[in-house]
């Protein structure tokens, strides 16, 4: 039997504890109506899958969370935040090729 790992998604109540919970984090902050959001959510997913033992993607929807973009002030989607030990490290804005995401998750591990 296999279980599928997946995205988690992110609220404000949980934010604080999944930052925690996760020592490398990956934040997703994305919006149903965006279309460079829907190319990289496979990207992300697939990530998610093969490398749960080396990372968390968790997903920020703004419209939904207004209050964690704004703690992040984000401005333009899709952006990835990536988190090392509960602080920000890095910043993706755009949807990027997997290679770049996977180059970015890498520098976590150090």
């Amino acid at each position: 039997m296999t279980t599928e790992t997946k995205t988690i998604a992110l609220t404000e109540a949980g934010f604080d504890e999944a930052l925690v919970a996760h020592p490398r984090l990956v934040v997703d902050f994305w919006a149903t109506w965006c279309g460079p959001c829907r190319m990289i959510g496979p990207v992300l997913d697939e990530i998610a899958r093969e490398q749960a033992d080396r990372v968390v993607i968790g997903k920020v929807n703004v419209d939904e969370q207004p209050g964690l973009a704004g703690r992040f002030a984000i401005r333009s989607i899709p952006t990835l935040l990536f988190f090392k030990n509960g602080a920000p490290v890095d910043t993706v804005i755009g949807a990027v090729p997997r290679a770049e995401i996977d180059k970015r998750i890498a520098a976590l591990q150090d």
